[in-house]
């Protein structure tokens, strides 16, 4: 199995054009960005990913940003997903990963939400995979697990730093849960979270090496139960970024890394850790 590594847009100031270097030099493989909105831009857009030939994962946020309106109706939110589907199908993107719900809904509301959202995806014949996010419906292991039973083709992206955080402590202690949605995986941010916050001060700090082994361990679940169903290819966006995620020194806000080196530190890593994962299990 391959590993294809996706430059993420969040906090990043420029557009394909000047991306493009960028992930060529670090060994990456494409973007994942959010659909601009306006047909002119959307063009110019695509015409850039063509000419750089960029594989893009399409980036949907439903009704809000990062954090939805807490007002927003579920019909809002699969109103905004279809109609951001339909801005971003001519792209051709890879897959589009959803930012999607509302944490505050009943379980009843998530499941009735999530069995029409993945209706829509193949309706559009495109593929949905729902993101692991705080704010949104999937901001905690249990619920999603019990979405997850009630609608079987449901996908996950798959980011645990914000489960860490939510839980307070690494996820060692829900490993059943995870094996039970590993076979729902279809894509990973690659971000190590600590019990305490979303996002180390850098992945290769000695301090955070338990926290690392312990996002690792579970990335290779998610790689064993992917093999399994035949995937031949497995992306993951690394996907440290700023908006309170950086630590920054106080009085100064200066940050404490750079996100891009740490950002390519992360995908470096993973080109490693599934080397060796791959070739241990040749082995056994």
């Amino acid at each position: 199995m391959k590993l294809e590594l996706f430059k993420t847009f969040w906090g990043f100031e420029g557009g394909p054009d000047e991306a493009a270097p960028l992930v060529r030099a670090a060994g990456f493989d494409g973007i994942e960005a959010p659909v601009p909105e306006g047909e002119a831009r959307r063009d110019a857009f695509a015409a850039s990913i063509e000419t750089h030939h960029l594989p893009f994962i399409a980036e949907i946020t439903t009704a809000g940003s990062y954090v939805p309106d807490r007002s927003a109706t579920p019909e809002a939110h699969l109103l905004d997903l279809e109609t951001k589907i339909a801005w971003a199908k001519p792209l051709q993107p890879r897959f589009f990963n959803v930012m999607a719900g509302c944490d505050a809904w009943p379980l009843a509301t998530q499941i009735n939400f999530f069995a029409r959202a993945v209706d829509i995806a193949e309706r559009h014949d495109v593929v949905c995979s729902f993101e692991t996010h705080r704010g949104r419906s999937f901001f905690n292991p249990w619920v999603t697990r019990d979405v997850a039973r009630a609608v079987p083709a449901l996908r996950l992206t798959c980011d645990f730093s914000h489960w860490v955080n939510v839980c307070e402590r690494l996820l060692e202690s829900e490993w059943e849960t995870l094996l039970e949605l590993a076979p729902h995986a279809h894509h990973v941010h690659g971000r190590i979270g600590y019990p305490q916050g979303p996002q180390v001060p850098h992945p290769a700090a000695p301090e955070y090496a338990e926290c690392l082994a312990s996002h690792q361990r579970m990335w290779e679940a998610l790689w064993s139960s992917q093999i399994a169903r035949g995937y031949t290819v497995t992306t993951m966006t690394p996907e440290f970024g700023p908006d309170g995620y950086l630590h920054t020194l106080p009085f100064t806000n200066a940050p404490v890394a750079d996100l891009w080196e740490v950002n390519t530190w992360m995908g470096h890593e993973e080109r490693r850790h599934i080397a060796d994962f791959l070739s241990e299990r040749q082995a056994a």
